[in-house]
């Protein structure tokens, strides 16, 4: 089955063309918008400059609008809070993921105390991408798929 396919009332699936009785179902579109960071609408505008990935100036900076759809990603002041919970999530699968793998791997090689030096440096390594990727998987859950829409700015 295609990225996004059309299925008609009977389940049938056209990947080639949309019928016109067809509704649009997409299952993959706004996973891969939210992995790669973008729009989660047209899935095509980029969320963050990526110009900036090593620069500290604008280390967080948000896009407003999509370049492409023109769709404004903070909808009200405070609406990226729900993205702490992801970013929540993302980081306990960080914590159980190296310390699963310290017990497997390393315990008989190395102290704890490595272990831990290690894993805090990691983890200050991926704040930024952890970050980015909560709000982009936050934007994801609540913005429906609309390649078609179209905002002006």
């Amino acid at each position: 089955m295609n990225i996004c396919s059309f299925i008609d009332k009977e389940n049938k699936v056209y990947s080639e063309e949309k019928p016109n009785f067809a509704p649009k179902k997409c299952y993959m579109g706004k996973v891969i918008s939210a992995v790669k960071m973008k729009c989660p609408r047209c899935g095509e505008g980029e969320l963050y400059d990526r110009s900036n990935l090593f620069s500290f100036k604008g280390f967080f900076k948000m896009k407003e609008h999509c370049s492409n759809c023109g769709m404004k990603y903070e909808k009200e002041v405070g609406f990226f809070y729900g993205a702490m919970y992801i970013s929540y999530m993302l980081n306990i699968a960080l914590f159980v993921t190296a310390t699963v793998g310290y017990y497997l791997f390393f315990e008989e090689k190395y102290d704890w105390r490595y272990y831990i030096m290690v894993y805090l440096l990691i983890t200050f390594m991926l704040v930024r991408w952890i970050y980015r990727m909560s709000r982009s998987i936050w934007l994801m859950i609540m913005v429906a798929y609309e390649p078609e829409k179209r905002d002006i700015i």
